[in-house]
């Protein structure tokens, strides 16, 4: 199994990986901020097909002039207007005027958007789940959040894989030269991160021996990583690219 999976990470930790893959958003990026930005979104909106949800990103950049940084730190209120029609799936314009709004308060205060991360986290938490918890925490203080918005931003507390979250944070933390995961944040380590677990993940997982808990949830998750740091104790997350690859091409279907 071990070099079944490391020949895939090879094979599809890439660049050609990143084309049809929403990873694909941030990498038309620069700016740190800008990154952590669209990276952030793009995993949210993470839902359905692939091309929708590249095209639907498109969509809500260009509505910033694809500066988004700028955007969030310095627009008007009626430079919010066209907000007002984007949608994706059940993310509605509540949903994108809100974290406009939570994003302009947080770079108002910091620098990165790792900041909001690391409340109740250090380098010797064993993984990532009081990060995500946290965040949750962080980005729900405010008088005016919408109690809708809070299903987009999945917590450990409420037992969900939070596979998007846990993309995102792969994106920002896996360091390579490979040129596909990021590595701009440093205060959370690699060997932190938890696996994501997607339909594709859980089911090669599960047929590979590295999930036996009968239902996905955030303890399937941490079962999923637990097994991966046994092939890999510093960097578990990598043969996030193997499961997914794997699961693409059908194998255990």
């Amino acid at each position: 199994m071990f070099d079944l999976l490391e020949a895939k990470v090879e094979q599809y930790n890439r660049p050609d990986f990143i084309a049809l893959d929403p990873i694909s958003i941030p990498h038309q990026y620069t700016r740190p901020q800008d990154i952590e930005i669209t990276a952030f979104w793009a995993s949210i909106l993470a839902w359905g097909q692939r091309k929708t949800i590249i095209n639907k990103c498109q969509e809500l950049f260009g509505l910033m002039d694809h500066a988004p940084y700028d955007f969030i730190l310095h627009h008007q209120e009626n430079d919010l207007k066209p907000f007002l029609d984007f949608k994706h799936r059940t993310f509605n314009a509540t949903d994108t005027l809100y974290f406009i709004d939570f994003l302009r308060r947080h770079y108002q205060r910091f620098d990165s958007l790792e900041d909001a991360f690391l409340v109740g986290m250090n380098r010797e938490s064993a993984n990532v789940e009081s990060a995500l918890i946290g965040f949750q925490e962080v980005f729900t203080d405010s008088p005016f959040f919408p109690a809708r918005t809070r299903k987009h931003i999945a917590s450990p507390q409420r037992k969900s894989s939070c596979k998007r979250l846990n993309m995102f944070l792969r994106w920002m933390v896996r360091k390579d030269d490979r040129g596909v995961d990021f590595g701009i944040w440093d205060r959370i380590l690699p060997a932190q991160l938890v696996c994501p677990c997607d339909v594709h993940v859980d089911r090669v997982g599960r047929v590979l021996g590295l999930i036996q808990r009968p239902v996905t949830d955030w303890q399937t998750a941490l079962e999923l990583t637990e097994s991966l740091k046994e092939l890999c104790p510093e960097d578990p997350v990598k043969y996030d690219f193997a499961l997914f690859g794997l699961g693409i091409e059908g194998f255990a279907s």
